[in-house]
């Protein structure tokens, strides 16, 4: 435990910390742009530079490790002088009209200039080569505007074990992107958007597709409707100076229907639904395994990340049939929006547009792969982020902390507590354990206090459990005293850790859940920005919040999903529920 000096604070931390982390621990500000929590630092920007008592130049203090006697100086006219210039010759290369770039707002660079005082560019000169990117659904590239600062490059390689970026080229000719300077439609990418969460500039973004929804909603012969996902609720605020974890469920749904929106669901509904079915999908498969001798697929893994489908169709195809055959919460909603509630209120499929608003890019992909379409048309049409849906209240010039709570509309409005925590790493599990629970023991007493499933809650990388069944009854009765035994893993690096722990022998799971970002779609690539693990608690802490207070917890005891049943549907995974809420994946050439 080194004690160093930091501006004359004195600090005591573990061996190993750097500089900067050392800093922050005593409440020191140093400006970083390449740096990410929790992941090896590479000291690409050289903003972070401090003084080093004893050193002959200025140091970055993200990769400098605090030792014992260390003094270090943070705001030395050394130290302000070096920032400067760095930032100054970064903004001589960029190629960013700050007047009409998305980021502007939002934009790391531009806040750092105006924090270090640089009012005008000391350095003139070439501009970085400009390569606009459109080529996929979800993410858009503009290599005018990096920067260099290799934190795509980071999260989509250490985080996201995924390598769809890399840096190319050596100083000035550097180029941020897939090898070959391919598009990334040409590239392993699996539209997650980590790299655009990440990004602090505008040189990765999700595809805008705000114009598309307004020229929807102002379209006479549409009606025009709305899902949002779980996440959405304890994120949204943040676009609008609240604190992260801030719950906003009633003012989302009042500025939804000011915008125009013929009516306001709720993705819970559906994630619900995905409940029921991915849970009797997993009992069949044990059925078939424990009674009946069938080879089958197991473990069963959850299908809800369409990240994470991506990744599994590119890295690991010989394990596809694991995958729980559901479509994702997005998708379902889609298929019953325009089918069962389309009859319901007298309108043509053709006719009637869903909007997505969701904390995902991957999802604008899911929503245009060309299977999606059992409804008879394209199941979801336009698929908003987060930060889009913020952008999209500020220009109709709404005052979102005026609005009143409003309350989302039925059928496909209504939820229980389970489908909140579909937000969360290790929600859909604990929401599947919740129902199976019952389904199994004829609704006995879930053996887990206040329903929570505490082993796999928390940001822990992969996260097991194991249950023992007991009280089960009638065709479920083989399974008393069975161990059912769970994983999560929630970023996709830690997903293929438990994927080869499956292969290898050395661990055995009956089901898996794994979320394709950190800490689950809270965390996801199309939130507000920018997401620490600080950031992730909150909003985790605000959905089982919403979740506890909710008077219905168990997707099973959702009315309108138990109406959906008798009306329409029949049963889960029967003929028709599987025809319409069920889906198949393919291998992928890897390049």
């Amino acid at each position: 435990m080194p004690t160093l000096t930091i501006d004359d604070i004195k600090v005591e931390v573990p061996e190993g910390t750097s500089v900067l982390q050392a800093a922050r621990q005593a409440g020191v500000k140093i400006p970083t742009l390449c740096y990410l929590e929790d992941v090896q630092a590479i000291g690409a920007c050289r903003v972070c530079l401090v003084e080093v008592e004893g050193a002959k130049t200025l140091i970055a203090s993200c990769t400098q490790p605090a030792t014992e006697g260390m003094v270090v100086k943070t705001n030395t006219g050394k130290v302000r002088s070096g920032r400067r210039t760095v930032v100054e010759l970064l903004l001589s290369e960029h190629e960013g009209d700050c007047k009409v770039c998305s980021r502007s707002a939002d934009c790391e660079l531009r806040t750092l200039a105006e924090d270090l005082g640089i009012g005008e560019l000391q350095y003139t000169g070439e501009k970085t080569k400009r390569l606009v990117d459109q080529s996929t659904p979800a993410l858009v590239r503009d290599t005018g505007k990096c920067i260099s600062c290799r934190r795509c490059v980071t999260v989509c390689n250490e985080v996201q074990n995924v390598g769809a970026l890399f840096a190319q080229g050596r100083g000035f000719a550097t180029l941020i992107g897939p090898a070959f300077a391919q598009d990334l439609s040409d590239a392993v990418c699996v539209q997650c958007g980590q790299c655009a969460a990440v990004c602090p500039v505008g040189a990765i973004t999700e595809r805008n597709q705000i114009d598309e929804v307004w020229d929807a909603l102002e379209d006479p012969t549409k009606t025009v409707i709305v899902q949002t996902a779980p996440a959405i609720r304890a994120a949204l605020g943040e676009c609008f100076q609240y604190p992260p974890g801030t719950l906003v469920t009633g003012k989302m749904v009042a500025a939804l229907r000011r915008m125009g929106f013929d009516a306001v669901f709720d993705t819970d509904f559906t994630a619900d639904l995905t409940i029921m079915e991915e849970g009797t999908e997993l009992l069949g498969r044990l059925k078939k395994a424990l009674v009946d001798g069938e080879s089958v697929a197991l473990p069963q893994f959850s299908s809800c990340s369409p990240g994470w489908i991506n990744y599994m169709e590119h890295f690991n195809p010989d394990m596809l049939a694991n995958l729980s055959t559901c479509k994702s919460p997005q998708q379902m909603f889609g298929a019953v929006a325009k089918t069962y509630y389309a009859k319901k209120i007298g309108v043509e499929p053709e006719d009637m547009v869903v909007v997505s608003v969701m904390p995902c890019t991957a999802k604008k992909f899911e929503a245009a792969r060309p299977e999606m379409n059992d409804s008879g048309v394209q199941d979801v049409d336009i698929v908003l982020t987060t930060r889009e849906l913020g952008a999209m209240i500020t220009q109709a010039g709404i005052d979102f902390r005026a609005l009143p709570d409003e309350e989302m509309d039925a059928p496909l409005g209504i939820s229980t507590g389970a489908a909140d925590i579909f937000a969360n790493t290790g929600g859909v599990m604990e929401a599947a354990l919740r129902t199976a629970w019952a389904i199994v023991t004829d609704s006995a007493p879930f053996p887990f206090p206040n329903l929570h499933v505490e082993p796999i809650a928390g940001l822990e990388g992969v996260k097991t459990a194991s249950v023992k069944v007991t009280g089960a009854k009638g065709d479920w009765a083989f399974l008393e005293g069975a161990e059912l035994k769970v994983a999560v893993a929630h970023g996709l690096g830690n997903a293929q850790k438990v994927i080869d722990q499956i292969r290898n022998g050395e661990a055995e799971y009956h089901f898996v859940e794994v979320m394709t970002c950190p800490g689950g779609c809270i965390g996801g690539g199309g939130q507000p920005r920018f997401t620490t693990n600080e950031v992730r608690r909150k909003r985790i802490e605000a959905i089982y919040k919403e979740d506890e207070g909710r008077e219905l917890r168990q997707s099973h005891e959702n009315p309108a999903v138990c109406a959906l049943y008798e009306e329409y549907l029949g049963a889960p995974c029967g003929e028709l529920s599987h025809d319409l809420l069920h889906t198949h994946y393919y291998e992928h050439e890897r390049v």
